[in-house]
């Protein structure tokens, strides 16, 4: 018998409606059905650090694989062979120093304007087309207080709001509720579903009634309605089956902000189990180092404060032990995914992890020359690409790249009409 072909989000999205009323096809447990032993999945990290980073501490001078690290890719060293450092990209068009947080993985240009809309995000467009594989299609996470800020954005531009801290999110994906409490939350779901019904009965008849702009705007209301029924059929099915079971206990709560590191390293640690249990394979990570960070030894001073030292030794020697941290702790992500074995191999070689900032220099909120690295993945990795300083390769096409490597097209993404020259599939 021939293997039937996977549902695509898109085609279970026009079926949707008629699938309820037929009996069971026999393509329908492909919809939330585990990955065949056959192909490991691919899955994507985004790492944010909003309060950037410094530039002469973090570029090598040199290029190429044979590159000298610089101090801080020396911290990365035992992961050197798994990842690409970038020089000379940013985001056309997206200035206005930290407000360009939101447009780091949509590209979307002036974010300071006054009549900013944002794109889609990367990760919502590979959750689009894999997240229906996984109980959670993504993960949109902080560590810390940050007020539901985040980087992941859907077709409307909406933002999507965060989980919770390590010890919350653990919990979400891990401890299953009671009989009835599962129970509950699907009679919630059903009377969202009778909702939404309602919604768009009543939107279609003022539909008739409008301009054709208002139209268009109403278009894009009802494909944001169709996506969340899509999200509770989903959700209804994953409902049913046991959460799994992973090999370490629930983390503590870690209430002091001042401990924001530990909060990092606890949330990636966490992270790293959604994914080798593949209870998600899109996961992106809004990392605001703001506020004293007590736990970092020599550090007294506010993060942001410290980000304009007006090349003061005595801040950027403080700046650089915060920023040294956080690269320690983004080295136990990574040697945490690489000595995770998943059919034969490391986990990482499956996953795409991009680590980054959304300013070139915070000290003077430049928005040119990005400082970004891209881990694991099907890539080839172990060198430093160089683009030109002033006029910068679009980020555009290293999620072209990503995107290519998933099967997909980053045409939407500004840029990304292409893949990144260097880039080189293993």
């Amino acid at each position: 018998m021939n293997k039937l072909p996977a549902l695509t989000r898109r085609g279970f999205l026009r079926s949707s409606g008629v699938l309820l009323a037929l009996p069971a096809l026999e393509s329908s447990p492909r919809l939330f059905g585990a990955p065949g032993p056959e192909r490991a999945p691919k899955r994507f990290v985004a790492i944010q650090t909003t309060q950037g980073i410094m530039p002469h501490l973090f570029f090598p001078k040199n290029t190429g694989p044979q590159y000298t690290p610089s101090p801080y890719l020396e911290v990365l060293t035992p992961v050197r062979d798994r990842f690409t450092v970038f020089s000379g990209m940013s985001h056309p068009n997206v200035d206005g120093g930290h407000t360009n947080e939101v447009s780091f993985l949509t590209g979307a240009p002036h974010p300071a304007g006054a009549g900013f809309r944002n794109r889609v995000s990367v990760d919502q467009i590979i959750a689009e087309a894999h997240g229906q594989q996984t109980r959670f299609p993504y993960l949109a996470t902080i560590p810390g207080s940050g007020h539901g800020r985040t980087m992941s954005f859907n077709r409307s531009g909406v933002g999507l709001p965060p989980a919770g801290d390590a010890a919350q999110l653990y919990r979400k994906l891990f401890i299953n509720g009671t009989a009835a409490e599962v129970d509950a939350e699907i009679r919630g779901l059903a009377e969202g579903r009778s909702l939404l019904d309602q919604l768009r009965d009543r939107v279609r008849r003022l539909e008739r009634t409008v301009t054709a702009s208002d139209r268009e705007t109403l278009d894009r209301y009802f494909t944001s309605i169709r996506e969340l029924e899509g999200q509770l059929l989903q959700s209804e099915a994953w409902l049913r089956k046991p959460k799994p079971k992973p090999s370490v206990t629930t983390p503590p709560d870690i209430g002091d902000h001042g401990e924001l590191l530990k909060r990092f390293r606890a949330l990636l640690d966490v992270i790293r189990l959604a994914l080798e249990t593949d209870s998600t394979r899109v996961v992106t990570v809004f990392f605001e180092p703001l506020g004293i960070l007590r736990e970092v030894e020599g550090v007294q001073t506010e993060t942001h404060a410290l980000t304009h030292h007006g090349n003061r030794p005595e801040m950027i020697a403080e700046l650089r032990r915060i920023e040294e941290a956080q690269f320690r702790v983004l080295l136990q992500f990574l040697d945490g995914l690489r000595k995770t074995q998943e059919g034969g191999k490391p986990l990482l070689d499956n996953t795409a992890v991009l680590y980054g900032t959304c300013m070139g220099n915070a000290n003077g909120h430049s928005n040119q020359n990005w400082p970004l690295l891209l881990a694991g993945g099907g890539f080839r990795h172990g060198r430093h690409l160089a683009f030109d300083s002033t006029n910068n390769e679009p980020i555009g096409r290293l999620f072209a790249s990503v995107l290519d490597w998933f099967g997909m097209s980053a045409a939407e993404i500004p840029g990304g009409n292409r893949t990144l020259t260097g880039l080189e599939r293993a």
